[in-house]
C-alpha cells in the first residue's frame, strides 16, 4: 500500500488577524480632507488617501447624493486619485466615513481654515 500524506496545515484566519483597521491591510496612510478657497466665497474640498480597493466614482456618487453638491474624481500626479466636492464639506465627509465604516476617526485628518 501507499503511505499516506499528510497535507500541509493551512489557517484560513491567519490574514485576518492582521490588524481590526477598518481600511485595508497595507494602507497605513491616513486619509486627508482638505479645503481650498477658490473665488470669493467659494470653497473646494478634496479627499486623499482613500484605499484603491474602493471604487472612487461610487463614492463621488454617494457624496453628491448625501451632501447635495456637485463632485469628481481628479487625477493627481503626485496624490493619486483625489475626491473634490464643491463647497465645504470637511465635517459631512468625516462623519460619513466613519459611519459607513470606511474609516476610524484616528485614521481621519482634516486640513483647512
Amino acid at each position: 500500500m501507499s503511505a499516506i500524506q499528510n497535507l500541509q496545515t493551512f489557517d484560513p484566519f491567519a490574514d485576518a488577524s492582521k490588524g481590526d483597521d477598518r481600511l485595508p491591510s497595507g494602507t497605513e496612510d491616513y486619509i486627508h480632507i482638505r479645503v481650498q478657497q477658490r473665488n470669493g466665497r467659494k470653497t473646494l474640498t478634496t479627499v486623499q488617501g482613500i484605499s484603491t480597493n474602493y471604487d472612487k466614482k461610487k463614492l463621488v456618487k454617494a457624496f453628491k447624493k448625501k451632501f447635495a453638491c456637485n463632485g469628481t474624481v481628479v487625477e493627481h500626479s503626485e496624490h493619486g486619485e483625489v475626491i473634490q466636492l464643491q463647497g465645504d464639506q470637511r465635517k459631512n465627509i468625516r462623519q460619513f466615513l466613519i459611519d459607513v465604516d470606511l474609516a476610524k476617526e484616528e485614521q481621519l485628518k482634516v486640513h483647512g481654515f
